[in-house]
């Protein structure tokens, strides 16, 4: 059974996500944030999560620690995170925000609620949901 690329829902995810990227980028560069999509990405999973170290933070934005490593390298050149040794464990570092990061957080938050919006206009609530739901249950089909 040969299935066109454009019918595997998995592509389409993919696709998606790619589409997204890219939308979220071209607003920034219009805006002239010097920042890009994955940069955006860990400082706004450190804002919601507070300090984390280098590898929860790899973890939870499902990149490889030495890609996640080389992203805060320039954030922390940008002054808009910074680095501590984990009380718990020294050779791990606390990943946090410096102010400088929360300011930029608040600033670009009416442009990434519009690009949320955006992502899903024409959907009902309900359809919101249910979209949800099932990218939900197909992750869990990949945990076990």
């Amino acid at each position: 059974m040969n299935i066109a690329i454009e019918e595997v829902v998995l592509f389409e995810i993919e696709k998606t996500s790619k589409l997204a990227k890219m939308y979220s980028q071209r607003e920034f560069d219009k805006r002239q944030v010097a920042l890009t999509v994955d940069q955006w990405i860990l400082i706004k999973v450190i804002e919601e999560y507070g300090p984390l170290t280098q590898r929860a933070l790899a973890a939870r934005v499902f990149r490889d620690p030495a890609s996640v490593k080389r992203t805060l390298d320039l954030l922390e050149s940008k002054e808009l995170i910074s680095r501590k040794p984990d009380d718990q464990d020294r050779r791990q570092h606390q990943v946090e925000l410096r102010d400088r990061g929360i300011s930029l957080i608040k600033e670009l938050m009416p442009m990434i609620s519009q690009h949320r919006k955006q992502s899903t206009a024409g959907f009902s609530a309900t359809e919101k949901q249910e979209l949800v739901r099932l990218l939900k249950r197909m992750q869990d089909n990949f945990l076990d």
